[in-house]
């Protein structure tokens, strides 16, 4: 092999290296000792960016890491993660490289642009039997796929909260696209998450899944169920609420990192004040304000006739608010039947 080729390769494998997450261990060749990088990672932190996105307040919660200390380790991070201003044109290019997951509707894929938008937190919400669950089970599937048939080329992480996932879903939808089931299965990784507190624990654990492969998707259905049943009251609205609220910017802290696409579900609760009467549809999603300004993109899901659904851009800085119809068939999410 000839010296320019070899050059090749090697500006290759830096720009892949360079394209991805950085390894928590990097933070060494900026003068951290290995015994702090391995109390990082003890803590949860497996990439520079993750330092590089915390407070000195939370760094200093792991335990041997003074207030000094956090000062050198944002000094550090920030030497190798870009946390200055970009050109727009920049920024641009960045947003030429997003991925979007096919929802397995083509209506409901123009509807969204291309379909779900990776580095970024779509929130799926709508009644009981209006196809939020299948959507993400559709998208496990969907973000295996090559890039060119709308998929990630990456595996998916479930967290399921209300024991609704159903693996004999993803053999029939595999079986749609001439996908192995088994292997679909197997890219698939699911954990139940029985509290809020547990919830908030399995997305340190996802952290460290996928600094070891590539994950292109994460779901979280449903992300607010538990904490109606962990926190009860006016009493408790504010810790549920600052709660919640750690949780969601933790999950856009993993959409940065690792570039993947997020998607939770959320339910909705019958808007019982003086304005219901004025509005067509008086139910809301839950979560607050909190919820809706954590959500880069909003979807709000209604019954139509038979297997029809309607989905609504409820909120989304770029999409219109406009409607789509699909179909929930024995295949996964489609067109709707004559």
């Amino acid at each position: 092999m000839s010296k320019s080729a070899t050059r090749e390769d090697e500006d290759i494998d830096e720009e892949e290296e360079e394209s991805g997450p950085i390894p928590i261990a990097k933070l060494e060749t900026q003068g951290i000792s290995a015994a702090i990088v391995k109390k990082l990672l003890e803590a949860g932190f497996h990439t520079v960016e993750s330092v590089a996105y915390s407070t000195i307040k939370a760094l200093v919660k792991v335990r041997g890491i003074t207030e000094n200390k956090a000062e050198q380790l944002l000094k550090a991070s920030s030497e190798l993660v870009d946390l200055g201003f970009s050109t727009a044109s920049e920024i641009q290019q960045e947003r030429a490289e997003i991925v979007h997951l096919s929802t397995g509707s083509t209506e409901l894929d123009k509807l969204l642009a291309g379909g779900i938008e990776s580095s970024s937190i779509t929130e799926i919400f709508g009644e009981f039997r209006t196809g939020k669950t299948q959507i993400c089970h559709q998208l496990c599937v969907t973000c295996q796929l090559p890039y060119e048939q709308g998929g990630g080329e990456g595996k998916a992480l479930y967290i399921d909260t209300e024991g609704t996932f159903r693996p004999e879903r993803l053999m029939s939808i595999a079986e749609r696209y001439g996908l192995d089931g088994n292997d679909v299965l197997d890219n698939v990784s699911v954990a139940r998450a029985y509290n809020s507190d547990h919830q908030s624990k399995l997305l340190f654990n996802a952290c460290a899944m996928m600094t070891e492969e590539r994950y292109a998707l994460l779901i979280v259905d449903s992300a607010t169920a538990l904490y109606r049943t962990d926190y009860s009251g006016r009493g408790e609205l504010a810790a549920r609420q600052m709660h919640l609220a750690k949780f969601l910017r933790t999950l856009q802290r993993i959409a940065d990192e690792f570039d993947v696409a997020v998607v939770i579900t959320n339910q909705v609760v019958a808007q019982v004040d003086g304005g219901a009467m004025f509005v067509s549809d008086p139910k809301k999603p839950i979560g607050g304000h909190i919820m809706a300004h954590a959500s880069t993109t909003r979807l709000s899901l209604r019954k139509g006739k038979g297997e029809c659904r309607v989905c609504k851009v409820y909120d989304s800085p770029m999409l219109p608010e406009a409607e789509a119809l699909f179909a929930i068939n024995s295949d996964g999410i489609g067109e709707p039947k004559d």
